[in-house]
C-alpha cells in the first residue's frame, strides 16, 4: 500500500479489536490484552495495531513472558515491524523479560526479522483447541503448522 510516515500511538482494546476484525486475514480479535499499540500517519489515521497479552500457551505464562497475540495492518509498508519493535520496548519497560509470537507456516516472518526477532521453534499442526473438558469452537486455523518467534 502507501509509504506513510508512521508514528506510534496508544490504542484502547476496543479500537484494536475493531481494527483486527476489519484487517486480520485469519484470526478473530483477541479477548483481552495487557496493552495495545498502533501505527498512525501524520493525520492520525491508524494503519496497524499490535495487541500484547498473556501467552496463550500455559507453559509460557510464567509472569515474565508476554505474547503479541495479534498484529493487523492495512498494508502500509513497515508498519508491523515498527509495532513488533515497539511492543518489545514497552514489554521490557514494564519489567517483562520475554516477548513471543507465532506466525503460520505460509507467512514469511519478514516483519519480525525486520524488527530483529528470532525464529526459535517450529510447531506442528494441532488438531484444535476443543477437548471434552474445555469445549472450544474452531476458527478455521487448526491443522496449520506454526513458527514461534522471540524478541531479541
Amino acid at each position: 500500500m502507501s509509504q506513510a510516515r508512521l508514528r506510534l500511538v496508544p490504542v484502547r482494546l476496543r479500537e484494536a479489536k475493531e481494527f483486527v476484525h476489519a484487517w486480520h486475514r485469519h484470526h478473530p480479535p483477541p479477548v483481552g490484552h495487557i496493552f495495545s499499540v498502533g501505527a498512525a500517519d501524520e493525520e492520525g489515521i491508524l494503519h496497524a495495531v499490535a495487541v500484547v497479552g498473556r501467552p496463550v500457551a500455559r507453559h509460557f505464562d510464567d509472569g515474565a513472558t508476554l505474547e503479541v497475540t495479534r498484529t493487523a495492518s492495512d498494508g502500509t509498508r513497515n508498519a508491523n515491524s515498527l509495532l513488533y519493535g515497539a511492543s518489545w520496548r514497552a514489554a521490557k519497560a514494564l519489567g517483562y523479560r520475554r516477548l513471543i509470537t507465532y506466525t503460520q507456516h505460509a507467512e514469511s516472518g519478514a516483519s519480525l526479522r525486520g524488527a530483529g526477532w528470532h525464529l526459535i521453534a517450529s510447531r506442528p499442526p494441532r488438531a484444535g483447541w476443543h477437548t471434552p473438558a474445555r469445549p472450544r469452537t474452531g476458527h478455521d486455523n487448526d491443522h496449520i503448522a506454526r513458527f514461534l518467534w522471540q524478541a531479541p
